[in-house]
């Protein structure tokens, strides 16, 4: 079992910047592709943001945060960020990072079997 913990999330002004973090608890996530992912309020689904291979060499975004968003993992593979630049109000949301052990980066929820129980963003003046 793969326990991941979200942290980061805070109340930021438009334009501003947020780094959220993900761990799992006494383990590597190097075997593992991660994604970020968003619940908006009001809104039951989840939105695939970003997402990183098990390597960390591939990664992919949702077009509407792509050249804002960057996630990376650390190199002892620790440690997965999603480093958010530019922040706009539509990107306040609920974040989870979630765990796959499939070979290929996927923005759909249902492909993943471990999550997070999420971090605050909040962008608002």
């Amino acid at each position: 079992q793969l326990q991941l913990v979200e942290s980061g999330g805070g109340l930021v002004q438009p334009g501003g910047s947020l780094r959220l973090s993900c761990v799992a608890s006494g383990k590597s996530l190097k075997h593992y592709v991660i994604g970020w992912f968003r619940q908006a309020p009001g809104r039951e689904d989840t939105e695939g943001v970003s997402c990183i291979s098990a390597s960390g060499v591939d990664t992919t975004y949702e077009e509407s945060v792509n050249g804002r968003f960057t996630i990376s993992k650390t190199n002892d593979m620790k440690t997965v960020y999603l480093q958010m630049n530019n922040l706009k109000p539509g990107d306040t949301a609920l974040y989870y990072c979630a765990a796959t052990d499939q070979y290929f980066c996927s923005h759909n929820a249902r492909d993943y079997r471990f999550w997070g129980q999420g971090t605050q963003v909040t962008v608002s003046s």
